[in-house]
């Protein structure tokens, strides 16, 4: 999506929307707070979006997206809808799939939206990590992990690991030199076979190690 990519861009110059002070001000937390300070913990998968776009970003809106694997619930859901208003360095919007594809899975945290008890927005931290598919058809934490940043020391956890996910691709475009060469350094990424300069993610977490993770034991889940 363009506008995926532009706002990928932007905040990788400057944290323009929310400022260099506010990103700061949030400090990494664990899966393990975030699990218990969430009222909703699920895989999930986009379907739709409705969003009010400015510029073909979007601005305001809900997406709806498909349960997949509940982990945490305070009610019973196939679809649920997460709404997101203005932007900020930790926003909860997604990429809507267009009639070719599917959308992409996520693994979220979320609280109920104080003015619609039906929906959901996104915690302070933010509220979706990137999952992928692998050769197996298992599911995994892509790594390394971005959306929210996070305190757990989750390169112990990190296979490497083949993707059968075409969201397992990065355009070349997304990536900031120096952060492309270092997860090339790092076995993050590897070159992709095509026409256009494409990487692939490498490397994942298997969701049950996450899970382990999320809800240690002694925490009720």
């Amino acid at each position: 999506m363009p506008w995926v990519i532009t706002l990928i861009l932007l905040l990788h110059a400057a944290p323009a929307f929310a400022g260099a002070a506010d990103d700061q001000a949030v400090a990494p937390i664990s899966l393990a707070e975030l699990a218990a300070s969430a009222d909703l913990v699920v895989l999930a998968q986009v379907k739709d979006t409705d969003y009010f776009m400015r510029r073909d970003i979007p601005v305001s809106g809900s997406a709806y997206l498909k349960v997949l694997v509940p982990y945490k619930v305070d009610r019973t859901a196939d679809l649920i809808e997460v709404y997101e208003k203005d932007l900020h360095e930790r926003e909860c919007y997604f990429p809507n799939p267009t009639v070719f594809e599917e959308g992409r899975r996520y693994l979220l945290f979320l609280k109920q939206d104080p003015d619609n008890e039906k929906r959901y927005r996104g915690l302070p931290q933010g509220c979706a990590l990137d999952v992928l598919v692998d050769s197996d058809n298992r599911y995994a934490l892509r790594y390394p992990v971005t959306g929210i940043k996070l305190s757990d020391p989750l390169s112990d956890l990190a296979r490497d690991m083949k993707f059968s996910d075409g969201y397992a691709l990065i355009d070349d475009e997304a990536l900031l030199p120096a952060e492309r060469e270092m997860m090339l350094s790092a076995g993050e990424i590897a070159p992709y076979a095509s026409l256009d300069r494409q990487w692939m993610y490498t490397q994942g977490i298997s969701l049950a190690a996450i899970r382990k993770v999320m809800f240690p034991p002694g925490l009720t889940d």
